[in-house]
């Protein structure tokens, strides 16, 4: 059946700024892309990976493109013939999407995962002076956030986790290094931050130097980021790792994303399911998938200063199934 495909970009604005140890951010570009077969429609979103080098413009193209090339296009095509990425990630959700729609069936049900319940997430603490972070965390907690992600920087990070800690005492923590302990100790780093509540270390190396991790004792699980992208990466970091971050547009589609999660439980490692800044359509399928991690991250939508009409809704630090 040959299928319609647009895409077209979307720029959202950011509440405040979004500030990791690359850069800071004050709004993102997302692809919406769409698909129909002439009587159902499919849509989804997705955030082009900056740091790889994506624009959203360019995912346009390649969608448009690819569309073009691939006019019966399903998803096995998509696994096939197209690399991974937001691109693909949009044609990928767009497609399961649609499906549902001709099915009129949800997406758990179309992809065999658990039906939806209400989910802990975290919510990000962008990279500041420790001062900063610990008013952030303060004010966040007040609203009910009890699991904070830390963005951190490679320097001084032990003084801003317990600035967090400071400012909510009673939340979990999640670090994220940003594949920036190359040239620390990363066992006495993660001792000196196991007393602050610190329960998971995302990315502590770059990509590519996982071997750095080789015989670390670490007090603290560590979790791979971006040192997996797709389920073929799992074993390769399997003995590095304790646990793998699940992002759909880092995977190219939900339809990878489930095949890391299910190479990830084969292999012992815990689950993280996490999310680019995007509006709520574009954690929908990650909102599905996360019904089976250990650690949720999908505060996309919350860093936003607007959604979009029909999201999530967010209360208490979780958050609640669409409808």
């Amino acid at each position: 059946m040959t299928l319609t495909v647009s895409a077209t970009v979307e720029r959202w604005p950011v509440a405040g700024e979004f500030i990791i140890s690359r850069g800071a951010k004050n709004h993102v570009d997302v692809v919406l892309c769409e698909i129909s077969d002439g009587t159902h429609s499919g849509a989804a979103e997705a955030t082009p990976i900056y740091y790889e080098g994506e624009s959203a413009e360019q995912c346009v193209e390649e969608i448009t493109r690819f569309a073009a090339r691939h006019p019966d296009l399903d998803r096995s095509v998509l696994l096939q013939n197209m690399a991974r990425g937001a691109a693909r990630n949009a044609l990928d959700c767009a497609l399961w999407n649609l499906e549902c729609r001709k099915s009129n069936k949800a997406l758990w049900q179309v992809a065999g995962l658990p039906e939806p319940a209400p989910l802990t997430t975290a919510f990000t603490i962008s990279l500041g002076q420790p001062e900063i972070m610990e008013a952030h965390a303060r004010r966040a907690a007040a609203i009910g956030h009890g699991l904070l992600k830390l963005k951190l920087s490679g320097q001084d990070d032990s003084e801003r986790v317990a600035a967090v800690h400071r400012g909510a005492p009673g939340a979990r923590l999640i670090v994220d290094a940003n594949e920036s302990w190359n040239n620390l100790d990363i066992a006495a780093e993660a001792e000196r931050l196991a007393q602050y509540s610190v329960e998971l270390i995302e990315q502590p190396v770059s990509a590519g130097h996982d071997h750095l991790l080789s015989g670390v004792k670490s007090p603290i699980p560590l979790c791979a980021d971006e040192s997996c992208h797709t389920s073929a990466d799992v074993e390769r970091i399997a003995s590095y790792y304790d646990a793998v971050n699940i992002k759909l547009d880092k995977a190219g589609g939900l339809t990878e994303a489930m095949a890391i999660a299910h190479a990830a439980q084969a292999t012992d490692m815990k689950i993280m399911v996490g999310c680019m800044l995007s509006t709520s359509l574009g954690i929908r399928p990650a909102f599905a998938l996360a019904q089976l991690a250990h650690w949720v991250d999908l505060d996309g939508p919350l860093l936003l200063a607007e959604d979009r009409i029909d999201g999530f809704r967010f209360k208490g630090g979780k958050i609640f199934p669409a409808h």
